[in-house]
């Protein structure tokens, strides 16, 4: 066997195997980080000019939003706070790559600074330990 046909076998075996491997890659694709957008928005729909100083019984209105790329279907546990008093207490599923964006309206009930307005998102079925969170602090006049 000459020099030739063993560069010859060994890049047709190469070829083979450098697309059997293509082929497993797109086959099966890496899934990339599981993760769950949680955010929220201001009144007017974009992330700022929140409402953080109110006046005694004035209304404020934010949206929340709940992204799921778990890579499958999930449930989600939403519990909205202002200094400790539960304003929102709602259970979510979501499909994956679905977005849900649910309005929250509050009324500035009792006057104080830095009043701690939290957002806690729960992954079910987990309910003791919080998944995402994110607070506002609220000044009440």
């Amino acid at each position: 066997m000459n020099l030739d046909k063993i560069f010859t076998y060994i890049i047709i075996i190469s070829i083979i195997i450098a697309a059997g491997s293509t082929v497993y890659i797109l086959i099966n694709p890496d899934k990339g980080e599981k993760f769950t957008e949680f955010y929220i928005l201001g009144a007017d729909g974009k992330a700022g000019n929140y409402p953080t100083n109110l006046t005694l019984g004035e209304t404020a209105n934010l949206t929340i939003g709940v992204v799921n790329h778990e890579d499958a279907a999930t449930s989600y546990h939403l519990l909205v706070k202002l200094d400790g008093k539960t304003l929102k207490d709602e259970n979510i599923t979501l499909p994956d790559n679905e977005r849900k964006e649910i309005p929250l309206t509050f009324e500035a009930s009792s006057a104080g600074q830095n009043q701690s307005l939290e957002f806690l998102l729960y992954k079910l079925p987990d309910d003791n330990n919080v998944y995402r969170s994110l607070y506002l602090l609220i000044n009440v006049n």
